[in-house]
């Protein structure tokens, strides 16, 4: 019950948002737009997500290692791409149905497939936030400018973009200085950090600050660190080819800088993580507003938005489905294999 009621939540707040960035857009314009649209780049970020995910299997497969397991790559990117697409269909199942998927062809126990994927999301999980740190510096004035523009007229103050983007950077510094002076007295007072511990929230906070620096940590374990890091850095690097790449797809958005790629991936991977099935609604709602940054209309922006999503939606739909029916001719082999095994005897 518990589950039919999230997953309907879910579904709800997917089309509710849906709604709300399509209410005034002319879906007749858009799909002419498409259909105009240079569809060999599709093919080059489709083939640039693929490589992403077997990427992505093959760190997945140097975090087990250590665990006296060795899953084949093929196998590991089976799972992988199972898990993708049970995320398309129930929020947050991605992960189970990975580990699930890769006990079924390897053997590996879900409990400790499930612990390396945890550690797995803390490093993607910082990757992330180094990544919106460094778009914040490189795009600063622009998404400065945007966010106190767009405050300041939600309370009715004058737009002044020069003395906001000021104000901002101050309080970001003296935020940052706050949190920082408050960790380091929380991490030395091993007598404050219990007390704080009893209350719920602030404890979460730190088990979540804890695991993170855990999870770093682990890498120093792996019998190939420095691959690790490596694929870590290519499985993003192939995550912005993957949305830049179609900005030559729509003549509204060929002219686009690499700046712009990089608001879009940070943005984007922000969106994915709201729990609805694969970012729906959420996505084209950030994505499509924050394009208008780079002087697409909120028109353009949304098309845009739509056309990365819905590729790769997709193209994960249909490579999921095929790694699900590769699961179950293989599961079938394996089990029918023994029968015959003693039937022979």
């Amino acid at each position: 019950m518990k589950n039919i009621l999230r997953y309907t939540i879910s579904l709800v707040l997917a089309g509710g948002l849906l709604w709300f960035v399509f209410k005034d857009i002319n879906l007749g314009e858009m799909l002419d737009r498409f259909a105009k649209s240079d569809w060999r780049w599709i093919a080059v970020s489709c083939f640039c997500l693929l490589l992403a995910h077997v990427m992505r299997a093959w760190r997945w497969g140097m975090l087990i290692e250590p665990l006296d397991h060795k899953p084949g790559i093929v196998n590991s990117t089976m799972s992988v791409m199972t898990g993708y697409f049970a995320n398309y269909i129930v929020p947050r199942m991605g992960e189970v149905t990975r580990c699930g998927t890769l006990y079924r062809l390897e053997r590996i126990p879900v409990s400790l497939s499930f612990g390396t994927v945890v550690a797995e999301r803390i490093f993607d999980v910082i990757i992330l936030v180094l990544m919106i740190g460094l778009n914040f510096i490189l795009e600063f004035e622009r998404l400065s400018t945007f966010f106190t523009d767009f405050f300041q007229s939600k309370i009715g103050g004058s737009q002044g973009g020069g003395s906001g983007s000021g104000m901002l950077l101050s309080i970001l510094i003296v935020g940052l200085l706050a949190v920082g002076v408050a960790a380091t007295v929380i991490f030395r007072n091993a007598a404050l950090r219990n007390k704080l511990q009893q209350n719920a929230v602030i404890a979460k906070i730190i088990g979540f600050a804890q695991g993170m620096l855990e999870g770093l940590l682990s890498v120093r374990k792996l019998r190939t660190p420095g691959l690790f890091i490596f694929s870590t850095i290519m499985i993003w690097v192939l995550y912005y080819l993957v949305s830049y790449v179609l900005f030559f797809c729509i003549p509204e958005t060929s002219d686009l800088g690499p700046l712009a790629g990089l608001t879009l991936l940070v943005v984007g991977a922000i969106g994915m993580t709201a729990p609805t099935q694969g970012g729906i609604g959420a996505y084209h709602l950030l994505v499509g507003n924050v394009m208008v940054l780079y002087g697409l209309s909120q028109n353009d922006g949304i098309t845009l938005a739509t056309f990365i999503h819905g590729a790769q939606m997709l193209f994960m739909l249909v490579i999921g489905a095929l790694a699900f029916l590769y699961v179950l001719i293989v599961n079938k082999n394996k089990v029918e294999e023994p029968e015959q095994v003693s039937a022979a005897n």
